[in-house]
C-alpha cells in the first residue's frame, strides 16, 4: 500500500471497526458527494441500506444533511432504521417506486429493478446512481449501467454509472466524520484467520449486515 494513500485510525474505533472502512466507505461517500452531488435538505433513498456499502451511505447522507429513506429486507429494518434513516422500507413488503414519493437522490447497490421503475421514482431533475456492477440480469447488471448511460442524455434526470477510487483525502473526511461520531462502521460478523473460507461463503449468501472483518 503506497504511503500516500493511509491515514490515521481513527482513535474510537477498534482494529475490527477500522478495517470495515475502506473500499466500501469510499464508494459511499464518493457515489453521494461526488456523483450524487447531494445537497442537505434533500430526499435520499438507498438500495442495499443494510449492506457494505449501504450502511454507510445511510449514515453520510444523514451527516450531509438530507432526509433518507432505506430499503432493506425485513430482518434489517430495525438495523436500518438504529443508524439514522429517517424512513426505511421493507422491500419484501412494499415497491418503493410505487408508493408515490419521488427522491432527489437514488443510491442503487442492490436490486433488479429496471431503469423505468427507477425513475419513475426520480424528480424531473433527480440523480440516479448505479453502484458497481450489481443488478440486473445481463453480465451482473453491466448492460442496465450501460443502457443508464445511454439514455441520461436525453432525459432531464440523471442517470450515472460509479466505480469508487482509494483516496487518502477521503479517507481523511472519513476520518473526521468516524471521529465526530456521526458514522459508525456495522460489523456483522468476525472471523479469524483461519475461517477465511468460511468468511467468504457467508459472504457470498449476500444476506449480512454491514461488513464482515477477518481478525488477524
Amino acid at each position: 500500500m503506497p504511503q500516500g494513500q493511509l491515514a490515521q485510525k481513527p482513535a474510537n474505533l477498534s482494529f475490527e471497526q477500522a478495517a470495515a472502512v475502506p473500499i466500501s466507505g469510499f464508494a459511499a461517500l464518493q457515489a453521494l458527494r461526488d456523483t450524487g452531488g447531494v445537497q442537505p435538505g434533500q430526499q435520499v433513498v438507498v438500495i442495499g441500506a443494510s449492506g457494505g456499502v449501504g450502511s454507510f451511505a445511510v449514515q453520510l447522507a444523514k451527516a450531509f444533511g438530507a432526509q433518507v429513506t432505506g430499503v432493506c429486507s425485513t430482518k434489517s429494518v430495525e438495523m436500518v432504521r438504529s443508524i439514522g434513516a429517517d424512513h426505511v422500507i421493507d422491500y419484501t413488503q412494499e415497491d418503493f417506486t410505487r408508493t408515490g414519493q419521488r427522491y432527489d437522490l437514488i443510491l442503487e447497490m442492490a436490486g433488479n429493478r429496471s431503469l423505468s421503475h427507477l425513475r419513475r421514482a426520480l424528480t424531473p431533475k433527480g440523480t440516479l446512481v448505479l453502484v458497481g456492477g450489481s443488478g440486473g440480469r445481463w453480465f451482473m447488471g453491466i448492460g442496465r449501467t450501460l443502457r443508464a448511460v445511454v439514455v441520461s442524455p436525453f432525459v432531464g434526470q440523471r442517470l450515472r454509472s460509479f466505480f469508487s477510487k482509494p483516496k487518502r483525502e477521503d479517507l481523511v473526511v472519513l476520518q473526521e466524520l468516524l471521529e465526530a461520531g456521526k458514522v459508525t462502521p456495522v460489523i456483522d460478523r468476525t472471523f479469524s484467520l483461519s475461517e477465511t473460507a468460511e468468511a467468504i461463503g457467508y459472504v457470498g449468501e449476500r444476506s449480512t449486515q454491514g461488513k464482515t472483518v477477518i481478525t488477524v
